[in-house]
């Protein structure tokens, strides 16, 4: 990186943007040293030469899988790179052995299936493309090969994709070091692969950054036995996050686990008296209740789930629970003012149900639970004072209490797990994976973020150590010819956060122990001790904060709180309250205390955060760390986005791009000559035969692999990257030549050595057993000529047998089939007399209708003909009437003689009563007079005495008509019934008739296949008769010849040959050569309309 390069008109260089950090273009002038650059998005910009990079125009679209394969090594080349990855879904790129992760906030399961797992199993580093199970892979191998455990350590920002890196890591080394184990069937790496869900349900919640950030530091210890087997594990929780229980801000949520027990099924919630999360005061300081896609109903079982295979019993679930529900019902206890100013009491109701409701989950005394929240118990010499607290003092207690719950069942949670898992004590290997929160820098940092922000400062160190600073000291100890690289040294942070005395945890706990001092007077200590410090910044305007440059940038933080949260109180009167719980659960989160530490008001939770890291270092500095840096591509936590701004900063605090440099200049792989000489001196045998010292030997054996570039230390030989993997690939090769040799001279030896014996053995028992077998034979022989003779008279007598049980057989299906085609004739010709019969008689029923169809009409027509001449009459005796008055007499006459005529159309209606619709005729006849009434209305005259009875007599004739009426509309009624039921008894006889067809089809299909199974019976019986073993056979009664098998045939009839009848036999009449197919059809074709006995009976003739 150091080496100039000439930048000309016309060169690809990358120049710096205010956005997009780094951006490509082409050079269009020089003037001194500056240079004007046409940038790819069209702007024109000017920078001096010094400040650009030269691009590499052979680098492929996609970017490479490993850095230091670049040509040009700088910032915009990596930036480039990843980004150039991270739009086609690669998310994992090497630098060297370490890996960069992009978080790609999607799933990509087809990354890490059992398939992707199989790919990386047992493939050497570097192989595959890059993959966090290739890491994994490696930290497996060496710990199998060299037998000396590993550690993964998984850095990065808060949203990196820590945890779910993590979580792949465990699956793949479970998937390597997969064993039951012997208790319930369960295996270790279920327990431990499923105690992720348990501690990210207690553990992670979402905060601005991520929706699923751990608020602990989790490290795994993952144990293996001799055979590369899990045989045990172990988890190490660090500095969980307190405040956060009764503590949030917006859009923040609380832990996981209240959330999850708020979405339980309703009889869960109903036990613990439970409703939606904006109803608890620990829950609704925020507006976020519920997460996008992702189900707390859901997650819920889930952890029930895991608990079931970590090994938390049903009841021991439940008391969990129980003791979450008692948290939230605690956080709504609320306080006022008691009778003096200076206690306190629960302020209403709903508190006191609350109130009610902790006790019952806790299983301790209600009013006790007041007075260990309202009161503080004072020990003096001279007496015990108990002291009233105000209503703020009572929420601080409340408070204390919630977060003094919730730590001692997540520290319960952890104990267990590592129980259940079990560890093995007798195991020497283990690989460590470390998941611990990223760096932060919010708007508020308070104590939490100054100790995340400390262990990630620790481990930075520990990365600059293994990565940058072991190797620069190594090759300056072995004097080969390195150039010294400098790189960023985090040591002075670390002293000012931890040294003691003087460091910012030393001065807080000193500040903690003096009860009047606040948080503006630990400021001032701060401001006082470290103003001269390049570390320390006093911001202006402030009175209390202070900013601390970490190796990622300067974090200011607001100590306001500082005191309070490094106080681990402990409080006796919770101590005691819950300690004598009659919940065996809950009184054992809270074991009895001693003596001392009940007077110990205060311990520093800043000392044992700063032990426990002390002590995790330890542990890392004993294995092989490996190195995993997650990169958080965007703070929109959305896919498909890469601000350049962004990334380049974590690259940068990362030591990523110091790691590109060094580990491609330098010598990422070195071994002792010893151990040199002993891994590839199988390469060069004559070498070890010859008398020289081990460098020399080291140098004739590189020499002689054709490796250029490697170094020679005083102890150690130091080779370029992959040189390794080449001798590695040669000394395999080797090793597997010379074993084939090995085991093809053993296998000869062992082979020939058995083979003389075997000689000698098969020597002795071929002269045994060949006289043995010429025994055998010669007795074989004769039995054979025995059997012989007998098969020859049994076939003859099993031939005869069975040539005259066939031939019977055969006279007999033929008499059964002609009878039974003659029966079928029979029926046919019944059938078709019948038929004929039903036509007959259906023609005369059709003559009959149109006889009496013309009749109704000629009917209807004399009615309407004799209306109209009656009609004209009336007219004609009405103008007489009017006209000739004297003719009264004449009128009264005629009008008689036309009474008498209706009187006898009457009769003759009487007389002629007609079927059906002659009804009809009435009407119209009515609807005739009706029309005559209206036409030639009657001019009604002073009426005499004789004119009154010609009416009435009148009026009666119309009711008799009437009455008649009346009749012929029931006949007629009558006759329409009958009519539709003889419709609906043709239509019952019509699908009778199709049900007839359609089973006389099946019977067709059914006799077609008996006939061509017999014609099958008949050919074999041909087969039989004319095979050379049998002699042919003629019956003197009926001539029965069979013809050849071979024999052609033109259809399947001809194949079945019947024995022909003597026609002088009374038995059967003579019968054309086409009788049998023509009664067969017509058995096929005659329509059955019998019942279903009468076909079974044809057929139970024929059997």
């Amino acid at each position: 990186m150091s080496t100039s390069v000439n930048i000309v008109v016309g060169s690809h260089v990358w120049v710096g943007d205010p956005e997009l950090v780094w951006v490509d273009g082409e050079v269009s002038s020089i003037n001194g040293d500056e240079a004007e650059i046409q940038t790819s998005t069209g702007k024109m910009v000017v920078s001096k030469l010094s400040k650009l990079h030269p691009k590499d125009m052979e680098v492929p679209e996609g970017g490479v899988d490993d850095m230091t394969k670049l040509s040009y090594l700088h910032e915009p080349a990596v930036l480039h790179n990843l980004a150039a990855r991270y739009e086609i879904n690669e998310i994992y790129t090497y630098t060297g052995n370490i890996l960069i992760a992009i978080n790609p906030f999607q799933n990509l399961s087809n990354l890490y299936d059992v398939n992707m797992m199989d790919r990386y199993k047992g493939a050497s580093f570097g192989e595959l493309s890059p993959h966090v199970f290739a890491i994994a892979d490696a930290a497996y191998r060496q710990m199998i090969n060299e037998g000396q455990s590993n550690s993964i350590l998984v850095s990065g920002e808060s949203g990196a994709g820590k945890t779910e890196t993590t979580k792949m890591l465990m699956r793949y080394l479970a998937f390597l070091g997969g064993n039951k184990t012997a208790a319930e069937g369960r295996t270790v790496e279920q327990q431990v692969l499923e105690s992720n869900p348990v501690l990210e349900a207690f553990g992670n919640a979402k905060t601005s950054r991520n929706n699923n950030s751990s608020r602990f530091g989790k490290f795994v210890e993952i144990q293996f036995n001799k055979h590369g087997r899990i045989s045990g594990a172990a988890i190490r929780t660090y500095l969980l996050e307190r405040s956060r229980v009764c503590q949030i801000s917006d859009p923040e949520r609380n832990y996981h686990c209240f959330y999850f027990l708020c979405a339980s099924p309703p009889q869960e919630r109903e036990k613990y008296k439970l409703a939606s999360p904006s109803s608890f005061h620990y829950l609704n300081q925020s507006n976020c209740y519920e997460l996008a896609d992702i189900s707390d109903a859901h997650n819920y079982l889930t952890t029930r789930r895991a608990m079931d295979i970590v090994g938390i019993s049903e009841s021991e679930q439940e008391a969990i629970f129980r003791v979450v529900a008692a948290i939230l019902h605690l956080g709504n206890i609320e306080f006022a003012k008691g009778e003096d100013n200076e206690s306190s009491i629960v302020k209403d109701e709903e508190s006191l149900f609350h109130l009610q409701m902790t006790s019952e989950l806790l299983m301790c005394d209600p009013h006790a639970l007041e007075d260990a929240l309202c009161k503080r118990v004072m020990i003096t010499p001279e007496e015990i004072i108990k002291r009233s607290l105000d209503p703020l003092g009572a929420t601080v207690s409340r408070d204390g209490l919630a977060k003094t719950i919730y730590c001692h069942l997540f520290d319960w949670l952890v104990d267990k797990i590592n129980v259940s898992i079990g560890q093995d004590p007798s195991s020497n290997n283990l690989i460590g994976v470390l998941d611990i929160y990223g760096f932060e820098s919010f708007k508020t940092n308070s104590f939490e973020q100054l100790c995340i922000n400390y262990t990630n400062e620790k481990l930075q160190q520990h990365f600059n150590q293994n990565v940058f600073k072991l190797e620069q000291e190594e090759y300056t100890k072995e004097e080969i010819d390195w150039s010294y690289i400098e790189f960023i040294d985090n040591q002075a942070v670390l002293d000012l956060i931890e040294k003691k005395p003087g460091g910012i945890i030393a001065l807080l706990d000193e500040a903690c122990m003096f009860p009047k001092s606040t948080h503006e007077t630990f400021a001032q200590k701060l401001y006082q001790t470290f103003k001269d410090h390049r570390r320390f910044i006093k911001p202006k305007l402030t009175r209390s904060d202070f900013t601390i440059v970490h190796y990622a940038g300067e974090v200011q933080y607001q100590s306001d709180h500082f005191l309070d949260k490094n106080k681990d109180y402990v409080v006796p009167e919770h101590q005691d309250l819950l300690s004598t719980s009659k919940c065996s659960f809950v009184a054992g989160l809270f074991p009895p205390l001693t003596e001392a530490a009940k007077f110990s008001k205060f311990s520093s939770i800043g000392s044992r955060f700063k032990l426990q890291l002390q002590q995790l270092m330890e542990i890392l500095k004993s294995t092989e760390p490996h190195y995993i840096r997650c990169i958080k591509p965007n703070s929109l936590l959305t896919p498909a986005v890469f601000e350049s701004i962004n990334v380049m900063q974590q690259l940068r605090s990362g030591g990523v791009l110091e790691a590109v440099r060094i580990k491609c200049a330098g010598y990422p792989t070195y071994r002792s000559f010893f151990e040199f000489l002993t891994r590839f001196g199988i390469l060069a045998p004559e070498v070890l035969k010859g008398n020289f010292d081990e460098k020399e030997a080291c140098i004739k054996i590189l020499e002689k692999m054709g490796l250029k570039d490697y170094q020679i230390g005083k102890t150690k030989v130091f080779l370029r990257a992959g040189q390794m993997a080449e001798l590695d690939a040669r000394r395999i090769e080797m090793l597997g030549q010379s074993a084939k040799i090995i085991q093809f001279r053993i296998r000869s030896r062992l082979v020939h050595k058995k083979y003389v014996s075997m000689r000698l053995a098969s020597i002795r028992l071929q002269s045994f057993w060949r006289g043995e077998l010429a025994r055998r034979i010669y007795k074989l022989r004769r039995r054979e000529v025995a059997v012989i003779k007998i098969q020859k008279n049994l076939r003859r007598c099993l031939a005869r047998k069975d040539y005259l049980d066939i031939r019977s057989s055969a006279i007999v299906l033929q008499s059964c089939l002609r009878a039974m085609a003659s029966r079928g004739y029979l029926r046919y010709k019944k059938q078709s007399m019948a038929a004929i019969t039903v036509q007959t008689s259906w023609r005369r029923y059709k003559a009959f209708s149109d006889y009496k169809r013309l009749k109704k009409a000629s009917t209807i027509s004399q009615n309407l003909w004799r209306s109209r001449t009656a009609c004209r009459k009336i007219r004609e005796e009405q103008k007489i009437y009017l006209e000739e008055a004297k003719r009264e007499e004449e009128g009264k006459i005629e009008e008689e003689a036309n009474r008498k005529e209706d009187i006898k159309m009457k009769h003759s209606l009487q007389s002629n009563p007609s079927k059906g619709d002659e009804t009809d005729v009435l009407f119209e006849c009515e609807a005739a007079q009706i029309e005559i009434d209206e036409a030639c209305p009657f001019i009604k005259e002073p009426s005499s005495p004789d004119d009154d009875g010609k009416i009435e007599t009148l009026n009666a004739e119309i009711k008799n008509l009437k009455v008649m009426l009346q009749a012929e509309k029931q006949r007629a009624d009558e006759f329409e019934r009958k009519y539709d039921d003889a419709r609906a008894s043709s239509e019952g006889r019509r699908k009778k008739l199709e049900e007839t067809e359609r089973r006389v089809d099946e019977l067709q299909a059914s006799l077609n296949r008996m006939i061509h199974s017999m014609s099958n019976q008949v050919a074999e019986l041909k087969a039989i008769m004319n095979t050379p073993t049998k002699s042919r056979y003629t019956s003197g009664h009926h001539g029965v010849e069979f013809t050849s098998i071979n024999s052609e045939s033109s259809s399947c009839d001809s194949d079945f040959s019947f024995p022909a009848p003597d026609p002088s036999s009374g038995e059967f009449s003579p019968l054309s050569p086409n009788s049998f197919k023509l009664m067969v059809q017509d058995i096929s074709a005659e329509e059955i309309s019998g019942s279903e006995s009468d076909k079974e009976g044809a057929f139970d003739d024929f059997f």
